[in-house]
């Protein structure tokens, strides 16, 4: 190497760069090593020593005050060339210096406060590549046809992407190939670094070729600069493509603030006692000497805001490219391995696979794995590669292990080549108060958070599981979508609930927003619920968020949210309004009961409700045309289930009085009317002869047809069986049918199609079934004197016929009426049930004489 500071230029993510860093680390012994990272970190470095902190990982710089969610993560994983060097110094005592740009300015000058994909000022240990001009965000390595979209969204000049010029340099067209072939492969073609040879020999081997690798991706990257990015004031090289702004100036400020930071430690240490571990881009810079007054300069008049910094859990999935956080890499269960593996990476790969599928049920064999191996190698050798890479081994696993299926190949992408790996922080590792206060929570409560969806089953009759619903409840409140409710499995009574569990790394971004709200998870959500009280703008929003404080056990918060509650209440006369927030605080009393809660108040809100949509609903339905007619069907079935979960006799009687002058109006639609004798009818408050005369009258010729049709939707939207076990009600619906004059069939055709599709696929083949055979109505098909599955009467005969076999499979059967009391012996030469043996002295049941009834048993059955 050149003379001065060791400058290691990497490529973030990468298992051969982190060999090679360890490797030229072991070599030098440097007295200082320095970092590409934000000098904030520093007093928390000294935990990526500890044996708790277990990687991926990653730095949290969050702005403090008001806007917590302007923030920027630095992951590291066990492979990343920033974590072996840290750990390698924490280890001997070697001091450790971040020297990025400080977060304080990054954080200010970021270009998205919301958080949801905002990332360092530029390129950090967050990113894979090496770190073109002006990149940064979660998307690092901006290929020529993406640069137009990060120019188009970020405002910036097109980027070059120096693995892209190397490679087409090189003669390969896949950037990632050729990158994997000269670096990341390199050590594992015949196991570790410098296996084959002991001791001192294996040592300076790996320093050697380290050291070597380090000074040419030097010589290459100076090279790329001086042709795309040339220095201020200078000419680009002739034939250089055209790049807009031939530097970014954030990367200019980067560049200056580590050069600062660099000649301070030279000074301090020597420039030979220095190490510098940063992205390959910025080496050139580095190396560069330029005054110190310009790089001040350079830096003078950042804007700056208050930083935060901690160390969060990280993923493996985060890491992958596709995810809003990601550090774009594809692949960081398969660099993990490459880096972890001792000897035979390819072999130890598929025999990781091996047992995934395995586990999962999947006849794999020791022959499968050989086989796998064998062919990933002869790819490898056809394709010119020193080693079996990823494209090698997948297309073996899936020729091999998966056979031609790409189903279980996605199970092994997402569990080993992506996987679900999530990182651990030592617990006294600093942290906002709300997280620490999280942490305490789902630690006292057994509540661990994994990177992989499960499924968590709560019984809320027991204490722990009713305090796990109460956490996850509180989180989604404060917008910690830790947990997302789905439908109970295995039963539908309020005492249960499932949840689908998943920590996502982005979360403690909320976390650090939510502490605004407060220092604990309780008073956060309380604090967080009365905003949304007083900022709700409609009455279902206050009725809804009053039900997730009850199921979040939120009792302070309550008062304030009834009093919006009822001031809301009282000055809105929109029936469509109070019937919409019926519901939700109809299950919020009903709910308050299962849980323990105090809702004497809210039952006593969802009575006043419940009356005045009783007095209003009829007027608010008369007039309304079909959209209205379709949205108010909506709320009386709400409304409809929210008064029987009441309960209250006075209140009941009433909503049925109401729901029968429904049915009466001629000003209401038909959809409504409909719908109304339904509700009635499924309810027992109205007698099937009465349903079929209120269906008579409304399917009777002089009913307008479209009018009817929406009679008709209304009354079978609850579905379709009723049609199947009444046959008056269906003789009604197919005579009225077949009166359509043709010309008015088709303009109700579509109303009739949308009211039958809903419909499950047996009970329109059952409906259908019932017509074709006939239901004695003008004009429609004569039913058949014996219709096969549909006779009038049973055949007893045949029927009887079954006893034997019945016999055999239940056991005794209570015998029919004047059949021979069982024991008796049987008469010489009688016949024995088919199936049965008979040995002397044995006693069997003969078969019962014909009758003209059946078997009670074989009828029962058959009916």
């Amino acid at each position: 190497m050149t003379a001065g500071p060791l400058l290691m230029g990497v490529r973030h993510h990468g298992p051969g760069s982190a060999r090679a860093v360890l490797a030229a680390l072991r070599a030098t012994e440097p007295a200082v090593l320095l970092v590409e990272g934000p000098p904030e970190a520093d007093p928390v470095l000294h935990l990526a020593g500890d044996a708790r902190m277990r990687p991926p990982v990653a730095l949290l710089a969050h702005a403090g005050g008001d806007e917590p969610g302007r923030a920027a993560f630095w992951p590291l994983a066990a492979f990343s060339p920033e974590w072996v060097a840290l750990r390698w110094a924490v280890e001997r005592g070697v001091p450790v210096r971040f020297i990025d740009l400080p977060a304080a300015h990054s954080l200010a000058m970021s270009d998205d406060p919301a958080g949801e994909s905002a990332t360092p000022a530029g390129p950090g240990p967050e990113e894979p590549g090496l770190e073109e001009p002006g990149q940064e965000g979660p998307r690092p390595e901006a290929s020529e046809q993406e640069a137009p979209r990060q120019e188009a969204t970020r405002g910036r000049a097109v980027r070059i992407d120096p693995l892209a010029v190397l490679a087409e340099t090189a003669g390969h067209d896949d950037p990632e190939r050729w990158w994997e072939d000269v670096v990341e492969h390199r050590g594992t073609t015949d196991g570790p670094v410098g296996e084959g040879a002991t001791g001192a020999a294996a040592g300076t081997a790996a320093a050697a070729g380290a050291l070597g690798a380090f000074r040419a991706l030097e010589e290459a990257m100076t090279a790329l600069r001086q042709v795309h990015s040339p220095a201020p004031g200078a000419a680009a090289a002739p034939g250089a493509p055209e790049t807009g702004d031939s530097r970014d100036h954030r990367d200019d400020v980067r560049e200056a603030h580590m050069r600062l930071r660099l000649r301070e430690a030279v000074r301090e240490f020597g420039a030979d006692r220095v190490a510098v571990v940063c992205g390959a881009w910025h080496v050139p810079a580095l190396r560069e000497r330029r005054a110190v007054t310009a790089d001040r300069q350079l830096l003078k008049g950042l804007p700056k805001v208050r930083a935060e910094i901690s160390w969060v859990p990280w993923t493996h999935r985060r890491l992958s490219r596709h995810s809003g956080y990601g550090a774009g890499i594809e692949s960081p269960g398969w660099y993990g391995h490459l880096f972890t593996a001792a000897d035979r990476p390819v072999t130890r790969w598929m025999t990781k696979v091996a047992a995934l599928l395995r586990e999962e049920d999947l006849p794999v064999s020791s022959a499968h794995v050989i086989e796998a191996v064998r062919l990933a190698e002869a790819l490898a050798a056809m394709r010119g590669r020193p080693l079996a890479g990823l494209s090698e081994t997948s297309d073996a696993v899936r020729a091999v292990l998966c056979e031609g299926s790409d189903v279980p190949y996605e199970l092994i992408r997402d569990r080993l080549i992506v996987g679900d790996v999530l990182g651990e922080v030592p617990p006294d590792a600093p942290a906002v108060p709300l997280q620490r206060d999280l942490d305490r929570l789902h630690r006292s409560l057994r509540l661990k958070p994994e990177a992989h969806e499960r499924t968590l089953e709560l019984d809320l009759r027991n204490s722990t599981d009713a305090a796990r619903s109460r956490l996850l409840h509180r989180l989604r409140l404060l917008g910690v979508e830790w947990g997302e409710p789905v439908r109970a499995r295995g039963g539908t009574g309020t005492f249960r609930e499932s949840w689908s569990l998943r920590w996502q790394p982005e979360l403690s971004v909320r976390i650090a927003e939510a502490g605004v709200w407060g220092t604990t998870v309780e008073g956060a959500a309380t604090a967080r619920a009365e905003a949304l009280a007083t900022e709700a703008g409609a009455l279902a929003d206050v009725t809804a968020l009053a039900e997730r404080c009850l199921l979040a056990g939120l009792g302070d918060a309550l008062p304030v949210v009834m009093r919006v509650l009822a001031d809301r209440a009282a000055l809105d006369a929109d029936v469509g309004h109070l019937a919409q927030a019926l519901p939700a605080l109809v299950r919020s009393a009903r709910y308050g009961d299962v849980r323990g809660t105090d809702a004497v108040a809210l039952r006593e809100v969802a009575e006043g409700l419940a009356e005045r949509v009783c007095v209003g609903l009829p007027p608010a339905c008369a007039g309304l045309d079909a959209d209205g007619a379709a949205a108010m069907r909506g709320d009386l079935d709400a409304a409809h289930q929210a008064v029987g979960l009441l309960d209250t006799e006075g209140l009941s009687a009433r909503w049925r009085a109401m729901l029968g002058s429904l049915t009466r109006r001629d000003r209401v639609p038909g959809l409504l009317r409909g719908r109304a004798t339904r509700l009635l009818l499924d309810a027992g408050d109205l007698p099937e002869q009465d349903a079929a005369r209120v269906m008579g009258l409304a399917l009777s010729p002089a009913a307008p047809p479209q009018e009817a049709a929406s009679w008709v939707e209304g009354f079978l939207s609850g579905g379709g069986m009723l049609l199947v076990h009444d046959e008056r009600l269906l003789s009604l619906v197919d005579t009225w049918l077949a009166d359509i004059p043709q010309d008015v069939f088709t303009d109700v055709l579509p109303l009739l199609r949308r009211t039958f599709s809903v419909f499950e696929a047996g009970v329109r083949r059952t409906v259908g079934e019932l017509v074709r055979r006939g239901t004695g109505v003008r004009g429609g098909p004569p039913a058949p004197a014996a219709a096969t599955g549909f006779d009038a009467a049973l055949d007893a005969a045949r029927a009887d016929a079954v006893l034997p076999t019945l016999r055999l499979l239940l056991g005794r059967l209570p015998e029919p009426p004047g059949a021979p009391t069982r024991g008796a012996t049987s008469p010489p030469g009688a016949a024995t049930s088919p199936g049965t043996h008979t040995s002397p002295g044995t006693r069997t049941p003969p078969l019962p004489p014909p009758s003209s009834e059946p078997h009670p048993i074989t009828a029962g059955a058959l009916r």
